[in-house]
């Protein structure tokens, strides 16, 4: 082989290896909670409970109010309860979630895309991935990927140790959304792959995300509007009366 072919050869093989290496997204631009149209509340009894009350809400516009959507449903959350994505200010002692911690996130959080195991549910607007058998969300904080839903076979860099296969989880997965907790921007060790999923029962804590039965589920996912910008408010009950009108909440009976 002559030298300029070899030449040749090695700078395509070069550049095909390069364009199958897929590199980090830009990080999303978080959408304006005061702008929010949709809204799903979860309340809880305390922060160590499991178990809770949950509601959607929607308006018309940013200056009308909040209204019910249908009925309350129970829902259970991380199996030590909540703890604030951030601690107040005036809260020095405040439980704040961290990878692995068993709790789910406290707090605003947006609605930001939805997966399942099958085709996308023509009802569904929320962008929709289909779990496939490489489908993984990266919890190892040290990689490039924290935080994050990849297909294995696609990114180009396997810079991760720990992964959730997401087909593998089983009916859980069924359906879900996506929780924008720690992606604007994404911290290392602050937690990650957060969801709202289907439950395993109506007493079984979750590892983090905040669960629910399957009916219910359906219905959420297929009401989440991305152009209302659906948003996520997960708080004790003592807690989200404090800031119910200083966040511009709607009442939770």
């Amino acid at each position: 082989m002559s030298f300029y072919r070899l030449l040749f050869c090695t700078l395509a093989l070069a550049m095909g290896v390069s364009a199958q290496v897929k590199r980090p997204e830009v990080a999303p631009v978080k959408p304006e909670f005061n702008r929010s149209m949709q809204m799903v509340v979860v309340i809880t009894k305390d922060w160590s409970s499991v178990e809770g009350r949950a509601q959607m809400f929607e308006r018309k516009n940013t200056s009308s109010k909040w209204t019910a959507d249908g009925e309350e449903f129970a829902v259970v959350v991380g199996r030590n309860g909540l703890a604030w994505a951030e601690a107040p200010a005036e809260d020095k002692n405040a439980k704040v979630k961290k990878e692995g911690d068993g709790n789910a996130p406290a707090g605003i959080f947006p609605l930001t895309a939805s997966f399942g195991k099958g085709s996308k549910p023509n009802a569904v607007e929320l962008p929709y991935t289909r779990l496939e058998e490489y489908t993984e969300c990266v919890d190892d904080p040290r990689s490039q990927f924290y935080n994050r839903i990849v297909h294995r076979m696609q990114v180009g860099n396997f810079d991760w140790s720990s992964s959730e296969k997401m087909l593998a989880v089983g009916e859980q997965y069924d359906l879900g959304i996506f929780v924008g907790y720690n992606s604007y921007p994404v911290e290392k060790g602050r937690g990650s792959c957060i969801f709202l999923h289907i439950w395993n029962g109506p007493a079984d804590g979750t590892a983090g995300c905040t669960a629910m039965e399957r009916r219910v589920l359906e219905g959420l996912v297929a009401w989440a509007i991305p152009s209302k910008n659906p948003y996520l408010v997960q708080l004790p009950a003592d807690v989200y009366e404090k800031n119910r009108k200083k966040w511009n909440l709607p009442k939770f009976r």
